[in-house]
């Protein structure tokens, strides 16, 4: 009997708790100044210019927004490079040469608690827009556009679930830095005028949940926040999920989350509330990892935002042997598979994944539906291909194609190793022409 598949390995249990190396040393830095949200972009600094921590050297248009580029070391400005993205693009980089002094803009003074009592939500909009804040999860949408709401918002959720397999970088965020993290929940809060704060962690990790309860109970008066657990399974993390678990509101597939009094924030980012707001810092350093069976030595980092992800792999020992690799940034459901290990750690970047390459053949559905069983957005990805084969626009928009999150879970669990997923992305941009 087919079953609806949930569980995945996810390759964390070890990982999690190895040391983390700090690496703060990089020669030369690289800032993207278009990416995918953003397509152009200029910067503000001259070759030669001396810059500092935090300091503004750029801005990326999108279409209806702008993301301001902060440098995340001191050092000198030398020049645009091309550069491979995390996105599978290249892009122009600014590029800044590490004087290794970390010197401190000016502008990035900590503001006291009477200051930030007196925010208004369009100060503290402003706050985060500034920072250049965006999705750290990975969305890399702009943080600053979810507050920008009239809808009454009742609930603040710090998604701390992370349930893509491998990656651990939130957890690392909520293991050191959980006071952090509900400092910018509260800060959320306040901005939004929300009545109630809840956490949503997975229930496997029992040690998070008594870390932020414990950081809770130290906090006079005691914030009115919650410590949510849920289920270990795939794709948990899921915004729709998430709410719904910690809530029991149903959003539907498409609408906004505001539409129904619910704001939902990564736990990293609210790190980085907490930076913008209190010390009036942009993220200037994120955790990262290199992993998998084709790297010597896995290794969880903390590095500066626009390090050369090439030089964390040499720290790791290089590629374990001469066998063809496969590089994923990100997880290996929702990552983006790369050519090239030329590419730098950005805000949204969160794991390098090396695996051996193994080869298998694509074989002919068989119409065992274990697609449809496992699409947690109850899709149909077999039909959907059919209808995308043959160009059918109406049946398309029939099945519902718009709704994928492109969870991966049909690719994952097809027998015949049909690209599912890939599919699903192609026929979304199909219907869009």
């Amino acid at each position: 009997m087919i079953e609806k598949t949930r569980k995945i390995p996810d390759g964390k249990a070890q990982r999690k708790d190895w040391d983390i190396v700090e690496y703060r040393e990089p020669k030369y830095l690289y800032f993207p100044t278009a990416d995918l949200r953003c397509p152009k972009g200029e910067a503000c600094v001259v070759d030669g210019q001396h810059v500092k921590v935090g300091e503004l050297i750029g801005t990326r248009h999108g279409a209806f927004f702008q993301q301001p580029i902060h440098s995340t070391v001191s050092g000198k400005v030398i020049g645009v490079e091309k550069k491979l993205h995390g996105s599978g693009d290249m892009v122009d980089c600014l590029v800044v040469e590490n004087d290794f002094k970390y010197e401190l803009h000016e502008d990035c003074r900590p503001r006291t608690d009477e200051e930030i009592n007196d925010l208004t939500k369009d100060e503290f909009i402003k706050i985060i827009e500034n920072s250049g804040l965006a999705g750290l999860g990975g969305s890399g949408f702009p943080t600053y556009i979810k507050f920008k709401t009239d809808n009454k918002i009742d609930y603040v959720l710090a998604n701390g679930v992370e349930c893509e397999p491998f990656v651990i970088s939130d957890y690392q965020i909520m293991k050191h830095k959980p006071e952090r993290v509900i400092q910018g929940l509260m800060y959320s809060m306040k901005a939004m005028d929300a009545p109630n704060g809840i956490i949503v962690i997975k229930n496997k990790y029992p040690e998070l949940k008594e870390s932020f309860e414990n950081a809770l109970r130290e906090l006079d008066p005691m914030p009115n926040i919650k410590v949510v657990l849920t289920k270990d399974y795939y794709p948990a993390g899921w915004e729709i999920e998430v709410i719904k678990k910690a809530t029991k509101i149903k959003v539907p597939i498409g609408k906004l989350t505001s539409d129904y009094g619910v704001l939902v924030l990564n736990v990293t980012t609210l790190y980085g509330i907490y930076r913008a707001v209190k010390r009036r810092m942009p993220i200037t350093e994120r955790y990262f990892s290199v992993c998998g069976n084709g790297i010597k030595n896995p290794t969880n980092f903390n590095v500066r935002i626009g390090t050369s992800v090439h030089d964390l792999i040499e720290m790791a020992g290089g590629y374990k042997d001469d066998k063809p690799k496969v590089l994923i940034v990100g997880g290996p459901m929702m990552g983006t598979n790369l050519q090239s290990d030329n590419f730098f750690v950005s805000k949204t970047t969160t794991n390098l994944i090396v695996f051996n390459e193994e080869e298998y053949k694509e074989e002919p559905c068989i119409h065992c539906a274990s697609c449809v069983y496992s699409c947690p957005a109850d899709l149909k990805p077999a039909q959907i291909l059919q209808a995308y084969k043959i160009r059918d626009k109406e049946a398309l928009e029939h099945l519902g194609v718009s709704k994928c999150i492109e969870c991966g879970m049909c690719s994952y669990a097809c027998p015949a190793k049909i690209h599912l997923t890939e599919t699903m992305r192609q026929a979304k941009r199909f219907l869009k022409r």
